[in-house]
């Protein structure tokens, strides 16, 4: 199998067949398919159209997204300094998104840096939404502005995030990771 489209549109086809256990022949019928056309898209091989591969999508009861965009690699890394990072004009305050949630987990992870000086204050979040805090290094005021609390390097502490909240850095170099969690 060569590398490119051919192999990504073979492997999501072949994956999500298996994923939802159905046959070769069962998913051909169902988008209405020669059992031989699928399985030389299974290898590789082939040039399926956009409404081939729709019916194959709506068989398997997936987006077409999902049978022609590359997956995912199973470790991703973000070098420290390489993420993109997004300040605050509010405090010297950085925050920068290392992983997004899927639709089903709803959960974001971010590192935050952070230098002493004017807080960050935070306007609630959707209902429902939770700050988990993990500080690496530093020292730091944070959680709902009517009762903050302080944590150290190493501290951990969760937070109604539907609530206003601050983050005010109480030693230079401070930094933390902060999980973003949504209920569905």
């Amino acid at each position: 199998m060569s590398d490119g489209p051919l192999a990504t549109i073979a492997a999501a086809l072949r994956r999500e067949r298996e994923r939802a256990g159905i046959s070769l022949a069962e998913l051909a019928r169902r988008a209405g398919l020669a059992k031989s056309t699928l399985s030389q898209l299974e290898a590789g091989n082939g040039n399926p159209s956009v409404e081939t591969l729709w019916s194959l999508g709506v068989a398997l009861g997936v987006p077409f997204s999902r049978l022609v965009e590359p997956p995912v690699p199973a470790i991703r890394v973000v070098r420290a300094g390489q993420g993109i990072g997004v300040p605050s004009e509010q405090a010297d305050f950085v925050g920068t998104l290392l992983a997004a949630g899927s639709a089903h987990t709803r959960r974001d992870l971010y590192v935050v840096a952070l230098e002493p000086g004017a807080p960050r204050h935070a306007e609630a979040h959707i209902p429902g939404s939770t700050e988990h805090v993990v500080v690496s290094a530093g020292r730091l005021r944070t959680g709902p502005e009517t009762d903050p609390v302080e944590l150290a390097a190493g501290d951990y502490a969760a937070f109604p995030g539907d609530v206003a909240h601050v983050y005010e850095a109480l030693e230079p170099g401070t930094w933390l990771v902060l999980v973003m969690e949504h209920r569905a």
